[in-house]
């Protein structure tokens, strides 16, 4: 088993810079409204990803933002917006992102069937802008190409705002997923996996 590489700073151990990344992403649009995974251990120490961002503040800082301008900021359905964290969370075996992103995704209507395909590495909508967004994440996660053809079918469904944000969504979800893994944070309350035995996702 790997514990977690990474000190878990609570409240009273942080610095002012510190402090105030702390406080952008608890008190932050992530705050408002239903939780559906929690931000914040009992000791006030930061969960997932964010427990590592208040650790490099410079950076910590505008990595939050970003996060939350691709949650609450873009012109994406809630539905594309968690198939494609889901689809980042099972392509790169983070089990915390599997883990919050489902709690998400159930919330904003993906099904039981739906998320078992997801976290097999395939999706299918009959709705063809879901359908498209979902092939286009594939294409980024699959392959550093996006050919003519790839690009030419995700144009016919999606707006060229739409693409954008989808790709900078994979890459944000994708750094996440790789500070997790540099760090070994798992799921709250639960031991990480160990690295070597591969990650297996189940949608319950």
């Amino acid at each position: 088993m790997t514990t977690e590489r990474l000190r878990r700073l609570t409240p009273n151990d942080l610095d002012d810079a510190q402090r105030a990344v702390y406080e952008l992403i608890a008190g932050g649009d992530r705050a408002k409204g239903t939780q559906h995974f929690p931000l914040v251990a009992e000791d006030g120490s930061l969960h997932g990803p964010f427990g590592v961002m208040v650790h490099a503040p410079g950076v910590g800082a505008v990595l939050q933002e970003l996060g939350a301008a691709i949650r609450f900021r873009t012109s994406l359905s809630a539905r594309i917006r968690e198939i494609a964290i889901l689809q980042v969370a099972q392509a790169m075996g983070s089990e915390f992102e599997w883990w919050a992103h489902e709690r998400v995704g159930r919330a904003v209507g993906l099904t039981d069937d739906e998320l078992l395909h997801l976290s097999m590495g395939g999706f299918g909508s009959d709705d063809p802008v879901e359908n498209a967004a979902a092939v286009f994440c594939a294409n980024l996660l699959s392959s550093n190409v996006v050919t003519d053809a790839e690009f030419a079918r995700a144009e016919s469904h999606l707006s060229v705002e739409q693409m954008i944000n989808l790709t900078v969504l994979v890459g944000y979800y994708r750094t996440l997923a790789q500070l997790m893994a540099v760090f070994a944070i798992g799921v709250p309350g639960r031991k990480p996996a160990d690295p070597s035995a591969g990650c297996h996702h189940h949608a319950h």
